[in-house]
């Protein structure tokens, strides 16, 4: 039966190297983006392995809630109409903001980080369902090490630092993510997180180089922090798709769900926040609140 798979942001960085990754391991892709000339560019990129099935591209800006929802639309009649499953969905999707920004009012790294993967995901779990034996994959990040942990709002209390607010966001997600694995336990849906460790990507590049993102107390420490920094990020973007690959392709993880692909390509322990049934609870709520399946 042919394999399918959906990358969001898989135009590009991660994104695109996960796509060609898993077009190489005869799925039929279909990458999401904003830009249309990306898109055409990527589309180019898959063919050129030479895959089972050829590449395509669909349009959609993942910061704006409506046009996920419109997204997921298109995906779950495009597999309803040619009766395809719909084998993996990976939500690679991420992105830091120096100064505050928001997306419809919501503070937009807690939009692109988690509500816009959480919606999708959500609609077209039935569609997921349908294809199972299939999986998602949630990309997840070392930043949650740095996150606060206080999920009564979409906003945490205190100034903006964008790499705090986008660890704090994919606390949310992987919060969300071994919540999921858990819901879906028994219907041949698998849920993992995979974390892609450093590489040299637009966002690494470019906002994590500004001390500002990061609290007065570690900026201190930034020439140190920034050192180890670029000695981590230098890697390929290829290398840091690995454990997405992995995740939605490894043999041996048939069957089980919950888990977190490290940066090496193998399980690791999840951080432990995440595992906390509170932090899953207040995370439900908020996205509930901020993302409802359907638009009021």
């Amino acid at each position: 039966m042919k394999k399918t798979a959906v990358v969001t942001a898989g135009t590009g960085g991660i994104g695109l190297e996960t796509a060609v990754g898993l077009a190489v391991a005869g799925f039929a892709v279909t990458v999401i983006g904003r830009d249309a000339e990306r898109g055409a560019e990527a589309v180019e990129r898959i063919n050129e392995t030479g895959p089972l099935h050829p590449a395509r591209f669909l349009s959609a800006d993942l910061a704006v809630l409506d046009q996920v929802r419109a997204l997921a639309g298109a995906i779950a009649a495009d597999h309803a109409a040619s009766g395809e499953p719909l084998t993996v969905l990976v939500n690679n999707v991420g992105a830091m903001f120096a100064e505050r920004q928001t997306r419809d009012g919501v503070e937009a790294s807690f939009v692109v980080n988690h509500l816009s993967p959480y919606l999708l995901t959500e609609l077209l779990l039935p569609t997921l369902t349908a294809g199972a034996p299939s999986r998602i994959v949630n990309v997840t990040s070392g930043a949650v090490a740095v996150a606060k942990r206080v999920f009564d709002a979409v906003e945490p209390p205190g100034g903006y630092y964008g790499f705090h607010w986008y660890g704090r966001a994919k606390l949310a997600n992987l919060a969300y993510t071994l919540e999921l694995a858990d819901r879906l336990e028994g219907t041949g849906v698998s849920v993992f997180a995979a974390d892609p460790g450093g590489a040299a990507t637009d966002m690494t590049n470019g906002t994590m180089t500004d001390p500002k993102i990061v609290s007065p107390a570690l900026r201190v420490l930034w020439p140190l922090v920034r050192r180890t920094f670029e000695r981590s990020t230098s890697g390929p973007a290829s290398a840091a798709a690995r454990p997405s690959i992995a995740a939605a392709t490894d043999e041996t993880l048939a069957g089980r769900t919950g888990i977190v692909i490290g940066a090496r390509a193998h399980p690791v322990a999840p951080h432990r926040a995440a595992a906390d049934p509170r932090v899953a609870e207040a995370v439900r709520r908020l996205s509930e609140r901020h993302a409802p399946l359907t638009p009021a």
